[in-house]
């Protein structure tokens, strides 16, 4: 029994998780992913790469998400479910490749700048 064990990113999230053959069991930070992810959108992509590559009742995960929210979060999982599906078979990359899930996405948060009230915005301008 071989586990895989791959990270995903996204945003200020970070996932780690631990694939190994099983029933199907998802858990994210010792809970059911469907507790944990209340919404049908993020559950589905939590199972993205598994619908994709008809391995869903084949694996377990087990992940460990740090950091940022829900949506981050369930899209960091996806990324690291995708690398390690890709990693135990290299045929699976096909598959997923065209679905954009082994990308990882660079879109962060752009740092506050001194002198004003956020990133871009700035603070009202007073001619007199």
């Amino acid at each position: 029994m071989e586990i895989t064990h791959t990270i995903g990113r996204r945003k200020t999230s970070v996932a780690r998780i631990y694939l190994k053959p099983g029933t199907g069991a998802v858990k994210v930070n010792d809970k059911d992913f469907t507790t944990y992810f209340p919404s049908l959108p993020l559950q589905y992509a939590v199972t993205q790469a598994f619908n994709a590559t008809n391995t869903k009742d084949q694996y377990d995960v087990e992940a460990n998400v740090i950091g940022g929210g829900v949506t981050g979060q369930a899209q960091a999982i996806r990324l690291a479910i995708s690398r390690a599906l890709c990693k135990i078979n290299p045929e699976y990359r096909a598959l997923l490749k065209p679905l954009g899930v082994l990308t990882r996405d660079p879109r962060m948060v752009e740092r506050k700048k001194p002198g004003q009230k956020k990133a871009r915005k700035r603070f009202q301008f007073s001619k007199r």
